[in-house]
């Protein structure tokens, strides 16, 4: 196991940190202005990139937007986030009542590696740049309990404190545009001047009422580069994303079969989507973090082999993603992706893996590769759909070998 992976031994089951409340002393003035530069120079020594400092109080205008868009139908895929959920996630002290200051934090995960494109007999699919390397939900959690206690230790008290990253009940992206970290972008992204988007968010929730930052006074301008180039037609509006068509949703979130219309519009991701990130001017100039918890090698990588993800058994899942963002997508998720990729690619010579994988215990990754058979074709193809449709016992992917072998009668009917 590489050595920046030893951490992870510690904070797998690491969860959201609470220490008990603490009557807060009064802290001068000048000491806080203090304590806030060497809070952002303890931040940059621990590996953040990105520091800021915001109010904690409610963000009214984030909890309108959450709720029309819920009303929209926009989260409709994401039937845990509720109202009830948004009204909670626009007030940072409906997580901790005694909070006073909301530090937000970033990590720019761009680096080094390139995506490795498709041979015959090789076909690859690509993940998304936070996904390359380690799971950066431990990475984050280990550097902010570090960061909690340096404040402890400065200020020579316990300071009640909460770690957040990303799965808490609070909108990272609304704090650290009130921090100042950034803007949104017209993908809904936080841009940076410096890193662009291509950067990780967490919060550390302190008891200690620090001055704040000013919100940035810039915005995207005139540029829609990301609207047209999203290839689902997931960005409505600026700033507006229909989720039941992001790419990310699809990949990662969706648990069931990916809608048939957008199959072939995700080309060969596997796991989330930078396409609006690729094409943003901002992002064109960002600086990289370099950080090796994120390197291609550390984890999955730019362009894993499609057929190694199908054939893959879930022991072998759970062992080489235990540290990854990619065992979000769960085992049958991460194949089912993998089968709608090579479809997608259309290599002849993974025939023999979809006809594997459409023998396979899981009705979710049998029905996606029905549909990368029906989209491949050829006589190896076609005998393993009609073999298995006089077999298949599951209703949907019946339909799906049925619409499969449609799909190839029209292709050889002309």
């Amino acid at each position: 196991m590489p050595d920046s992976r030893a951490h992870f031994e510690k904070a797998l089951d690491a969860t959201d940190v609470d220490i008990p409340v603490v009557a807060n002393e009064a802290e001068n003035s000048s000491d806080l202005q203090e304590l806030k530069a060497e809070i952002v120079e303890r931040a940059h020594e621990l590996g953040f990139d990105l520091v800021r400092f915001a109010r904690v109080d409610a963000m009214p205008e984030t909890l309108a937007v959450l709720e029309e868009r819920i009303d929209a139908g926009l989260l409709s895929g994401l039937t845990w986030f509720t109202k009830e959920r948004a009204r909670d996630a626009s007030d940072p002290r409906n997580l901790m009542g005694s909070a006073r200051t909301a530090v937000s934090l970033g990590i720019s995960y761009l680096g080094s590696g390139e995506y490795t494109p498709s041979e015959p007999g090789e076909a690859r699919g690509k993940v998304a740049r936070y996904a390359w390397g380690l799971d950066y939900h431990e990475v984050f959690k280990g550097k902010l309990v570090a960061l909690h206690e340096f404040v402890q230790e400065r200020l020579g008290r316990a300071v009640e404190a909460r770690t957040l990253v990303d799965t808490a009940r609070i909108v990272d992206r609304a704090v650290a545009e009130r921090a100042g970290m950034g803007w949104f972008g017209k993908n809904s992204n936080i841009l940076n001047r410096e890193r662009g988007s291509w950067i990780l968010l967490g919060e550390l929730l302190l008891d200690v009422e620090l001055p704040t930052d000013e919100r940035v006074r810039t915005n995207c301008g005139s540029c829609t580069r990301c609207m047209p180039a999203c290839p689902t037609g997931a960005i409505i509006a600026p700033g507006v994303v229909n989720s039941d068509r992001c790419i990310s949703y699809l990949t990662i979130e969706l648990k069931g079969p990916i809608p048939r219309d957008l199959r072939p519009l995700i080309g060969d991701w596997v796991f989330g989507c930078d396409i609006c990130q690729d094409v943003c001017p901002v992002n064109g100039k960002a600086v990289p973090g370099e950080h090796a918890e994120f390197a291609a090698e550390m984890g999955i990588g730019p362009s894993p082999v499609l057929t190694e993800l199908l054939d893959m058994t879930e022991d072998e899942f759970r062992a080489r993603y235990r540290y990854s963002p990619v065992k979000r997508a769960k085992w049958a998720g991460l194949r089912r992706n993998a089968a709608v990729a090579l479809g997608n690619v259309g290599d002849q010579e993974s025939v023999p893996a979809l006809v594997r994988a459409l023998h396979g215990d899981a009705a979710l990754v049998r029905g996606h590769a029905a549909w990368a058979l029906g989209r491949i074709g050829g006589e190896a193809a076609l005998e393993a759909l009609r073999e298995r449709a006089t077999i298949e016992d599951d209703e949907w992917v019946r339909e799906e070998i049925g619409l499969a072998l449609e799909m190839l009668a029209k292709t050889q009917n002309g």
